[in-house]
């Protein structure tokens, strides 16, 4: 059988019964066992063998949906019935949801086979995938160097060909910057296109679920199966976009013009490679989009503004752990101070600590004002750039992350370089717009990715752009050295 590395060849291959669902599930599951990455946290090997053996027989019933039988891996926020979700934490270390996360089910009706829960970054704080309860994920590019995080576990396994995709959340590069590090691609969609509930909160104005694949192609057919509107989500955005509701059938539409691109300044200022980059304008280039200089003026104040909301989300979100209703319980408390103490300071890790005191003290009495409004006002004035900038141009064109993977412990005593790590991905979060991060090139070894960014409500410019980018390069087909691909090896 053909190696298969694309959800649309496995699709392709189950419908032309060169292989069962079972047969593919079970040498996804042999996959996994032999991971030397720590990509996941659970391997789900009795329900995926079950959901293996139904989605069998819709297809033999004659069902046609390209994702029947295929499997997929789902980032540990996701709230799984039946199995543990961790949220990366002791926190949550035994805790097992009573009910599947909204894109857990509809990908489960789109006939998906969920194989495991990716490793991540603890409440998915963090961009090294090393706060994990469970250990830090290597990246499959080179084992001593970090994956990226907070979707790290998802980025690897897609990478080393443990899975052909996975789930993975944004809340201010979580999907994308890990892509870039792992060399695949990562869709982080517009706020409100894909339902939070059941995606455990980390900061509630700004967490979106999104895609991690080989391609844009394999992108859009997961977003075609994860998108739409949900009563259970307040945020959740009710509207028909014809074009998603094609991308299962028909793909990705064609741009059927050429675009305008801006290149911000702010983005390449500080960037100390710029060869990857500077190709893949020229690609878009030679493809004949016109590409221009751009400002977006507030960007450096994206890192602070960030880390002020979402620590302040983040302290309320988490104020529910409280070693009572469930999750981590201390031993043997002494009295109820005891009781919430312990078990938060037992159960939460260094990085979700201190985002938990930064929050507490930027919404307390007298300090509310000067910090948190402050941000909100500054946060308004980062998305007014991007409103300015998209009446000009149609989409924006920036590198994803300032440097390719670094190694594991290299930032973990110094916060502020670490969060430095999402100087290109945070302002995109903090106005709601959808972006893409795709491979674009090596640099010292490593991979790198180049980040899409359009308007709201405008993934298909982003997909249609990666896709006609990826036509014309293969750094979205290049492998580390002893991925898995289909039931051959990279050598």
């Amino acid at each position: 059988m053909q190696a298969m590395t694309t959800l649309r060849a496995m699709s392709r291959a189950l419908a032309a019964r060169q292989i069962s669902c079972l047969e593919l599930t079970e040498e996804h599951l042999a996959r996994l066992t032999a991971d030397d990455t720590n990509s996941f946290i659970t391997v789900a090997h009795a329900s995926a063998r079950e959901h293996a053996k139904q989605a069998q027989q819709r297809r033999e019933q004659g069902e046609t949906q390209p994702l029947i039988g295929v499997p997929i891996a789902h980032k540990d926020i996701f709230c799984t019935d039946g199995l543990a979700t961790t949220c990366g934490s002791r926190m949550l270390e035994n805790f097992i949801a009573p009910y599947d996360a909204h894109v857990v089910t509809l990908l489960a009706q789109a006939g998906m086979i969920t194989v495991g829960k990716t490793n991540m970054d603890e409440f998915a704080m963090g961009s090294s995938n090393e706060s994990s309860h469970f250990g830090p994920v290597s990246n499959p590019w080179n084992t001593d160097c970090v994956p990226g995080g907070s979707s790290g576990g998802s980025a690897a396994a897609v990478a080393a060909g443990l899975v052909a995709c996975a789930t993975g959340t944004d809340t201010g590069g979580s999907i994308r910057q890990p892509a870039a590090l792992c060399g695949i691609t990562g869709l982080k969609p517009t706020y409100g296109r894909i339902s939070r509930y059941g995606m455990i909160a980390f900061a509630s104005s700004l967490d979106q679920a999104g895609t991690m694949t080989c391609d844009a192609d394999d992108a859009a057919l997961m977003l075609s199966a994860m998108a739409g509107f949900d009563s259970k989500d307040s945020t959740s955005i009710q509207r028909h976009d014809a074009w998603l509701s094609d991308l299962a059938e028909n793909g990705i539409p064609d741009l059927g013009r050429t675009l305008k691109i801006g290149l911000p300044r702010e983005y390449y200022a500080d960037l100390k490679d710029s060869t990857a980059i500077e190709d893949v304008q020229k690609t878009l280039a030679q493809q004949g989009h016109k590409l221009v200089d751009v400002n977006l003026p507030h960007t450096h104040q994206a890192i602070p503004v960030y880390y002020v909301i979402a620590s302040a989300e983040a302290s309320t979100n988490l104020s529910r752990y409280d070693g009572v209703r469930f999750g981590h319980r201390c031993d043997d408390p002494q009295s109820l101070d005891d009781l919430y103490r312990r078990s938060r300071s037992e159960g939460f890790g260094d990085e979700v600590k201190r985002r938990i005191l930064t929050g507490t003290y930027t919404l307390s009495v007298g300090y509310f004002d000067a910090y948190y409004i402050k941000a909100q006002q500054i946060r308004r004035l980062i998305a007014n750039d991007f409103s300015k900038v998209f009446a000009d141009v149609d989409i924006l064109l920036t590198p994803t992350s300032p440097t390719p993977a670094f190694r594991k412990g290299q930032l973990n005593n110094d916060p502020v370089a670490m969060y430095q790590q999402d100087l290109y991905t945070v302002p995109t979060s903090l106005a709601g717009l959808p972006a893409l991060s795709m491979p674009c090139g090596f640099v010292d070894g490593l991979p790198v990715g180049a980040q899409l960014i359009a308007p709201a409500f405008r993934e298909d410019l982003l997909l249609g752009l990666a896709a006609t980018y990826q036509k014309h390069s293969d750094w979205h087909l290049q492998r580390p050295k002893g991925a898995r691909v289909g039931q051959e090896w990279v050598t």
